[in-house]
């Protein structure tokens, strides 16, 4: 009987896998994405270039697409749209009372529409959420051009693309 469960078990896996091949979601006449400048909707100046800037590095390295800024002759057209930006601190120096860490959110609508307009990925309420060491003003931390800020946008590009990708 427990040879019998251990067989079982081990034919079965873990139920866990990963998504094979290129891309889960993007059909295999997906050749050319473009990625236009995201829409900034908060008041926080310049966060939509430097998450744009990030998510074509992002999609030029992990992937074969050509990427194009407009969609004038591309097969999909990845928008994004920048809802929220917010800073919230964590933790405190005990000493000078001033913050040491916060946690930076940004909350996005990103979708990823083919040639015909038809969602290939879509996330309205595309939420980034990561703990960092920086400014705890919201304003200063996105117009800094700090390496917080590079990689806060590298961590959001990173984990968007991954969810596009597969099909999250």
């Amino acid at each position: 009987m427990i040879l019998l469960l251990v067989l079982l078990f081990a034919l079965t896996g873990c139920g866990y896998h990963t998504v094979g091949g290129k891309s889960a979601q993007i059909p295999a006449s997906v050749h050319t994405i473009a990625i236009p400048a995201f829409v900034n909707n908060t008041r926080v100046y310049h966060v939509e270039q430097v998450l744009t800037e990030a998510v074509v590095r992002e999609f030029l390295a992990r992937t074969q697409y050509r990427v194009l800024p407009q969609d004038n002759d591309a097969d999909a057209v990845l928008r994004g749209v920048v809802t929220a930006t917010t800073i919230q601190p964590i933790s405190w120096d005990s000493v000078s009372g001033r913050a040491t860490s916060a946690l930076v959110t940004v909350t996005a609508r990103v979708t990823l529409l083919d040639r015909g307009g038809k969602p290939l990925y879509q996330n309205l309420n595309y939420v980034f959420r990561e703990q960092y060491q920086i400014a705890t003003e919201a304003d200063r931390f996105f117009q800094e051009q700090s390496s917080a800020v590079d990689r806060m946008a590298q961590d959001f590009a990173r984990t968007l693309v991954s969810n596009v990708l597969e099909g999250y």
